[in-house]
C-alpha cells in the first residue's frame, strides 16, 4: 500500500510539473520579470559544499532541483547548457536529481514542491529568486541579470 501511495504521489508531482511546464510564463509581457515568490513564502538558503561556485568571481549560482526521468526538467537541459555556454564565466550551474538518494537532501533542504525547481543565489549563497516548472531561456536570463550578471 505504501508504495502505490508513493507511485500516487510521484505522478501527481509529474503530472503538476508537466502541467505548470511554462512556469507561469504565458501571458506574461516580454519585458517584464517573472513573478518572484513573495518573500513572507521565500525559503532561505544557505549552499553546501558541493553547491558553492567554483571561484569566487561567480555573481550566481544557478541551482536546477529537478530528475533526469521527468520531462520538464529533460526540457531544461538544453537551456541550461546554453547558459554555461553563455554566461559560465559569472554563473555556476548545479543540477540536483532529486529523486536519488544523493538528491533527496537537497529537495527536502530547499522545500520543493515540484519539479523542476530553479532557485538563485547570489554570490553569498543566498536566495534571491525562485521558479518552479519549466522555464524559458529569457526569462531565466532576466534572474540572472537581476543578480549582477552581464
Amino acid at each position: 500500500m505504501k508504495k502505490i501511495t508513493a507511485v500516487a504521489i510521484i505522478g501527481v508531482l509529474v503530472a503538476v510539473a508537466f502541467m505548470a511546464g511554462s512556469g507561469g510564463a504565458i501571458g506574461q509581457e516580454k519585458d517584464s520579470l517573472p513573478e518572484a515568490r513573495p518573500e513572507s513564502e521565500a525559503v532561505p538558503a544557505e549552499i553546501d559544499e558541493t553547491e558553492k561556485p567554483a571561484a569566487a568571481s561567480k555573481k550566481v549560482t544557478f541551482v536546477e532541483l529537478g530528475s533526469l526521468k521527468c520531462i520538464p526538467c529533460k526540457k531544461m537541459q538544453p537551456i541550461m547548457t546554453e547558459i554555461e555556454a553563455e554566461y559560465g564565466d559569472q554563473v555556476e550551474i548545479v543540477f540536483v536529481d532529486v529523486w536519488t538518494e544523493a538528491g533527496k537532501e537537497s529537495g527536502q533542504k530547499y522545500k520543493i514542491r515540484v519539479i523542476p525547481t530553479q532557485v538563485f543565489l547570489d554570490a553569498d549563497g543566498k536566495e534571491y529568486y525562485r521558479h518552479e516548472g519549466f522555464f524559458p531561456k529569457e526569462e531565466l536570463v532576466k534572474v540572472l541579470k537581476q543578480g549582477g550578471v552581464e
